[in-house]
């Protein structure tokens, strides 16, 4: 590893371990497990919140298939990108299981195998943006290292109950990989998909906080937190159209690059619109006799 890789890692490491230092412990609060749909359906308790999970389990096992079949449907052209992508798809295919298996009966205990594939997929698309729009062999060296600190994460809540850690691998990725898809120039077209699995995660999040309010607004049919998971699983949804979709620019230009071309080009248009100036003469009117 290069002096400024070692020095990157140094740098988040410290600002990592200043956090911890002035920031207050942040306990699990046993409420996060009073879910407001707790209905029995089939003999299945908190049965939508479970059922609900479902579709991770099949956009996952697709972005599996699709990494390595039908002979790299997924074209992908640098390396650690095959490895990145997988870890990912196995983070969601795991979120189905592990998240089912928590809602079947709510506890701490559970919550570990709900958000330990959770960490995985985030983590893995961090290493991913790495490959993509920083370095592709830092990136895949990245991706150990990563998957390593979302699992020292969840067993950091697990045993000091403590989610400060946890939170940062969580939410970190929400903001810097919208920045990132923003501001740096992608080595592939489709980027915008980018922003809407963003844009999903955040409303499953907003939902997830309005769980028992949507539920009452529903008129007990849905609850928010089911909806959540709907949302959430629309974030790999977009993530494999994007994938089936791209192709390697020929010239890696930003969205906000794009963005401004285009503001500009459509201002330029605005003011080079065509403006008519009508002109008068007098003509002599000869009078008849």
């Amino acid at each position: 590893m290069k002096k400024r890789t070692m020095y990157g890692w140094g740098s988040a490491i410290v600002i990592f371990l200043v956090l911890m230092i002035v920031t207050p412990t942040i306990p699990q609060s046993q409420a996060y497990h009073d879910f407001a749909d707790q209905r029995t359906f089939f003999g299945i308790p908190n049965a939508l919140n479970v059922i609900s999970n479902f579709p991770f389990l099949i956009i996952g096992l697709i972005g599996l298939v699709l990494c390595f079949y039908p002979d790299d449907y997924f074209r992908f052209s640098l390396r650690g990108e095959k490895l990145g992508w997988t870890c990912f798809f196995v983070g969601i295919v795991a979120v189905a299981f592990g998240s089912s298996y928590y809602h079947l009966h709510p506890d701490d205990a559970r919550l570990v195998w709900d958000r330990l594939p959770m960490t995985i997929a985030f983590t893995s698309i961090m290493a991913i943006f790495v490959i993509e729009r920083i370095d592709e062999h830092k990136g895949t060296y990245s991706i150990v290292p990563l998957l390593l600190a979302g699992l020292v994460s969840i067993l950091y809540w697990r045993f000091f109950d403590d989610l400060r850690p946890y939170a940062v691998v969580q939410f970190v990725p929400c903001i810097v990989i919208p920045l990132m898809a923003i501001l740096l120039p992608p080595m592939y077209t489709h980027s915008t998909y980018w922003l809407w699995a963003a844009g999903f995660y955040l409303l499953a999040k907003v939902e997830e906080a309005a769980d028992k309010p949507i539920y009452s607004w529903t008129h007990q049919i849905l609850s928010g937190h089911s909806i959540k998971h709907v949302c959430a699983a629309m974030v790999p949804v977009f993530l494999t159209l994007m994938l089936a979709k791209r192709t390697v620019q020929t010239e890696r230009i930003s969205l906000y690059t794009t963005w401004k071309i285009s503001w500009r080009t459509r201002e330029k248009g605005s003011d080079d619109e065509e403006s008519f100036e009508c002109t008068y003469s007098n003509v002599a009117v000869e009078e008849s006799r």
